[in-house]
């Protein structure tokens, strides 16, 4: 598991647009960095749409937000153009950034079991380091702990 105070693992993927986005790239400024399972499906778009319309309140924390999910650009792009999201969704369809987060692993529904998504969202900080990691959280949760925590 991740813990706060250890340097987030670097990334660079491709967002809606197919342009590279990297962590280091975002250096001096906070990150909110959510992971969800699948664009354009209801508990992905309650949390997208939750970031999309508190986004005043976390920039004035100096806090960007990504998106990320196994889906490709075109989808992507697709959902970010149908909901206005302001920021970018960035494709890990290999789900190598997903893995080195913690947020891919084993699910289960309907009694079947299967890897995937797990809900999450990352605060890192201007210097790379987690400030805060939360992993199994619902979309209204993730929504209310992480702009409070970027607001306290």
């Amino acid at each position: 598991m991740l813990s706060v105070g250890e340097m987030a693992p670097e990334f660079e993927l491709s967002n809606q647009d197919d342009e590279p986005v990297s962590l280091a790239s975002l250096r001096g400024r906070k990150v909110l960095l959510f992971a969800y399972p699948k664009a354009n499906t209801s508990g992905c778009t309650v949390q997208a749409c939750g970031f999309r319309d508190n986004l005043p309140a976390i920039e004035t924390a100096n806090a960007v937000v990504l998106g990320l999910s196994p889906d490709l650009p075109a989808a992507l792009q697709a959902w970010r153009t149908q909901e206005s999201f302001p920021y970018d969704l960035l494709s890990d369809p290999d789900h190598k950034v997903l893995e080195a987060y913690g947020a891919w692993g084993e699910k289960s529904m309907y009694g079947k079991k299967y890897m995937g998504v797990i809900r999450s969202h990352f605060i890192i900080g201007e210097d790379g380091r987690f400030l805060d990691v939360q992993n199994k959280v619902s979309p209204k949760k993730s929504i209310e702990l992480a702009t409070k925590f970027l607001n306290h």
